[in-house]
């Protein structure tokens, strides 16, 4: 997103800046959760995975940031995991389409499966796992900048070519 223009802050919601994913891969994220001021945010991201998914709804913070964001009109996205443990719980998926990893969409109450690699509904925009991440960021990219920027930020890393093969 950043190369499309987009001001983009990571968080950490853990006790150190530097955050592991759940396959060894170290990320320094920008600010602590506590540093972080989330009332005006044009989108708030949920990566997905596990333990990862579940660490998001176990921190309170998140779980309201999440539910103002939604109730405010905001946008809101998440991937893999997060669809179904992090928003279905809070209710942000209530009578929407959503998408999520597969083996999770039992936990998607109140909402309609999709199975696409990528589904948005309203101010909700959810991911099915690893192989959507690249249409689901050109997804949030063409809605928070425009789609001509999104295709070109494609075009410049070569997606079409790949998806044309």
């Amino acid at each position: 997103w950043r190369r499309g223009g987009v001001d983009v802050t990571t968080v950490s919601i853990s006790d150190f800046p530097l955050v592991q994913s759940a396959h060894g891969v170290n990320i320094e994220a920008d600010i602590m959760f506590e540093q972080g001021d989330f009332t005006d945010a044009d989108l708030l991201f949920l990566p997905g995975g596990m333990p990862g998914a579940s660490n998001l709804f176990a921190h309170k913070g998140v779980c309201k940031a999440v539910v103002d964001q939604f109730a405010a009109g905001r946008k809101v996205a998440a991937i893999c995991a997060s669809p179904a443990v992090v928003l279905a719980p809070l209710g942000i998926l209530e009578g929407k389409r959503a998408t999520c990893y597969p083996g999770f969409e039992q936990a998607l109450e109140g909402a309609k499966y999709t199975a696409d690699l990528v589904t948005v509904d309203g101010n909700v925009t959810t991911g099915e796992g690893p192989a959507a991440a690249f249409p689901f960021a050109y997804e949030l990219l063409a809605q928070l900048v425009d789609k001509k920027t999104s295709d070109q930020i494609a075009e410049g890393m070569r997606y079409a070519h790949l998806m044309s093969k």
